[in-house]
């Protein structure tokens, strides 16, 4: 556990999986979360669930009045900002021919365009006390090539890049921007497609196995806290070893 005492952290998509993971991740080691969502209910569950260092608020990451409204809320209640998690996402499985350009944009517009708005209105309020950290989920579909991932997959090699971008210009105002690349992961996102927890349910990882939301989360909060002080710019690839290479038995037929 890492220490976050005296934080106040932003996560979108936080009410369920690997961000509701990333909240309970804050508050255990003693900071402060506003979780974020368009799933109400769920939101304010996750938030019921973590106690009083928790809030939620009703928040769609495509919207600007909305990034500027929960930014001031976390404000009003915590009175610092010290962290954001851009979490919110779209998944989805097509061909790239096969993808419509309708939902091409959609799928990029809360994967891509969210994260900048976020960025965006973060900055101010981080560069003003001073510094703070932003985590950026991207997924292994950021560093590889993976198929039946047009619009997700260029949506996710984007938050990589605008994370180095961001990583480069905001140095000097003592703002670190990481990217996390999760590979496969049991959420209530990827459970549709039968993946199970356990191990040798995923030989395509080295490690022969589908991740938790929690083994994301403490990656999150590493690179929230001071302990990752000296690291921006970072592609943290959290995967089972997925994306770097074929594993041995793939290699000999075994």
């Amino acid at each position: 556990m890492v220490d976050l005492g005296g934080k106040t952290v932003v996560i979108t998509g936080g009410a369920r999986g690997l961000g509701a993971a990333a909240a309970r991740a804050v508050v255990d080691g003693g900071g402060r979360v506003l979780i974020t969502d368009v799933l109400e209910a769920e939101g304010a569950e996750t938030a019921d669930r973590l106690g009083g260092a928790a809030r939620f608020l009703r928040h769609d990451v495509t919207s600007e009045a909305d990034w500027q409204a929960a930014l001031d809320h976390a404000m009003a209640v915590f009175g610092r900002i010290d962290g954001l998690v851009n979490n919110a996402g779209i998944a989805a499985g097509r061909l790239l021919e096969e993808e419509s350009v309708e939902h091409f944009r959609e799928v990029v517009e809360t994967n891509l365009v969210g994260v900048f708005i976020g960025i965006k209105t973060a900055v101010p309020l981080m560069r003003a006390a001073g510094g703070g950290s932003i985590v950026n989920i991207s997924s292994a579909a950021g560093l590889t090539g993976l198929a039946l991932t047009a619009g997700y997959g260029a949506s996710k090699w984007g938050v990589r890049g605008l994370s180095k971008i961001g990583a480069v210009e905001l140095a000097e105002a003592g703002i670190r921007v990481n990217s996390v690349h999760p590979g496969m992961t049991l959420t209530p996102m990827t459970a549709p497609v039968g993946i199970q927890a356990g191990a040798g349910n995923f030989p395509g990882a080295p490690l022969g196995r589908v991740g938790v939301p929690e083994e994301i989360a403490a990656a999150v909060a590493f690179l929230l806290s001071d302990a990752s002080a000296y690291v921006t710019g970072a592609e943290l690839a959290v995967d089972g070893g997925w994306t770097a290479g074929p594993t041995v038995r793939h290699l000999t037929g075994q």
